[in-house]
C-alpha cells in the first residue's frame, strides 16, 4: 500500500492511494493537462485510475474532476451535499454516506464527517485489509469523532494550514482571517500537532504534511511544531508541497524520507 501527492495547497489538491491494482486518486483540484502532466510524472495514466474521490466541492479540489472522469470514463465519488453543491455535475456519481464504508476493488474506503464550510464534506480513510492510511484536510477543528477514527493508522496525510502569529498578521482581510482560523475553516499547525497527541500511535509510520498555505504558514514552522508532538517517535515526518507534490511513499515499509524525524526540536 502506497500513496503519492500530485500537489497540497490552496491552489489544487490531489492524492493517489494504491494497493495492488486499485488506483484512488482523492480529489482534482488541477485541470485536466495538469492532472494529466502530474500523473505522468509519478509514473501513472489516468487510465491507471480506478476511480476519484471528492472530499468537498471548493474549487481546489474539484476543478479537474469532471473532465477527467468523463474523459477516461473513471467513477466518482461523493456525497449528496457534494454533489447537491455543485449542481451541474455531468458525470456518473456514486453517492458516498457518511455512516457506510464501502470498497472499491482492494481498497476498503471509510468516509469520515468534519466540520468545514461546504455542503457536507468529508475524508476518508483507507484499508488494505493488512494497513490503513487515512487523509484529513480542510477541516476547522478537531472532533471526538475524529480523534475516534483516526487512530491506529500506519499512515497519516494531514493538513497543518496555518500558523496563528503569521494568520493574524498576513495579508488576509479579518473576515478571511476568522474564516481560516473558524470552526469550521483549517487546521493549524497547533491544531494538527493536537491530533498527533490525542491518538494511538503504536502503527502510526508515516506522516504527512498537507495543505500548507503559501500566505500564513511556513514549512519550518509546521515541521517544528509537529515534531513537537511527535517526541519519541520513531516514523517518518514528509512535506507535501503546492507544487512539487510529495514522491510515492511505501506504508508497509520505510522510504526515504524527506524530513526524518530525530525526536528533538
Amino acid at each position: 500500500m502506497r500513496y503519492c501527492s500530485l500537489g497540497s495547497g490552496s491552489r489544487g489538491n490531489a492524492t493517489v492511494v494504491e494497493s495492488g491494482q486499485t488506483r484512488l486518486l482523492i480529489d482534482c483540484g488541477f485541470s485536466l493537462r495538469a492532472t494529466e502532466q502530474r500523473l505522468a510524472q509519478a509514473g501513472l495514466s489516468a487510465r491507471q485510475l480506478s476511480a476519484v474521490l471528492v472530499t468537498h466541492e471548493h474549487s481546489d479540489h474539484v476543478k479537474g474532476v469532471e473532465g477527467l472522469a468523463r474523459r477516461y470514463q473513471l467513477p466518482v465519488y461523493m456525497t449528496h451535499g457534494t454533489l447537491h453543491a455543485l449542481r451541474d455535475f455531468q458525470a456518473p456519481v456514486e453517492v458516498v454516506q457518511l455512516d457506510q464504508g464501502f470498497t472499491i476493488g482492494e481498497l476498503h474506503v471509510e468516509p469520515v464527517a468534519v466540520p468545514h464550510d461546504a455542503r457536507e464534506p468529508c475524508q476518508y480513510i483507507f484499508d488494505s485489509g493488512q494497513h490503513r492510511f487515512g487523509i484529513l484536510t480542510d477541516t476547522g477543528m478537531i472532533t471526538p469523532w475524529i480523534i475516534e477514527r483516526y487512530r491506529a493508522l500506519d499512515g497519516l496525510f494531514l493538513e497543518a494550514n496555518y500558523d496563528p502569529h503569521m494568520l493574524a498578521n498576513g495579508p488576509y482581510p479579518p473576515s478571511l482571517r476568522a474564516r481560516v482560523s473558524g470552526d469550521l475553516g483549517h487546521l493549524s499547525n497547533q491544531q494538527a500537532a493536537g491530533l498527533l497527541a490525542q491518538i494511538d500511535r503504536s502503527t502510526l509510520r508515516h506522516v504527512a504534511i498537507a495543505h500548507i498555505s503559501e500566505k500564513n504558514n511556513r514549512p519550518e514552522l509546521a515541521l517544528d511544531e509537529l515534531q513537537g508532538a511527535l517526541a519519541g517517535w520513531s516514523g517518518e515526518l514528509h512535506l507535501a508541497e503546492q507544487n512539487q507534490g510529495l514522491p510515492w511513499q511505501d506504508i508497509t515499509g520505510m522510504t526515504q524520507p524527506l524530513f526524518a524525524h530525530s525526536g528533538s526540536r
